[in-house]
């Protein structure tokens, strides 16, 4: 059974950072494409950032090009996303998602996590 596990959420001060992890089980998370999706209360589910598998193309939401960081331990079997410089608006639960192949849209992704509530404080 495959599972994805969010971890690294919590409240922080505008400014602070936050690195969220992304752990699998049965599944190697190294063969695939991962993105880190957000929603915010009210708001559609959008795509903050992807890398693919092979973790030669990495694309970001523009709300948070500069600021966010995605990365893969191969060793760890896990997928990071390094939150810097956050702000209120990124308030919103995030999810790490598995697929063939990278990008924002929700599509394409087969094996999602519950999420981890992101809380930032203004």
């Amino acid at each position: 059974q495959v599972q994805l596990v969010e971890s690294g959420g919590g409240l922080v001060q505008s400014g602070g950072s936050l690195r969220l992890s992304c752990a699998a089980s049965g599944l190697t998370l190294n063969y695939y494409a991962v993105g880190w999706f957000r929603r915010a209360p009210g708001k559609e589910r959008e795509g903050v950032a992807c890398i693919s598998n092979s973790d030669s193309t990495t694309a970001y939401a523009s709300s948070v090009k500069g600021r966010f960081t995605i990365s893969r331990d191969k060793a760890k079997n896990t997928v990071y996303l390094q939150m810097n410089a956050l702000k209120a608006e990124d308030t919103a639960v995030y999810y790490c998602a598995t697929g063939d192949v990278p990008g924002l849209a929700t599509v394409g992704y087969d094996y999602w996590g519950q999420g981890t509530q992101v809380t930032v404080s203004s």
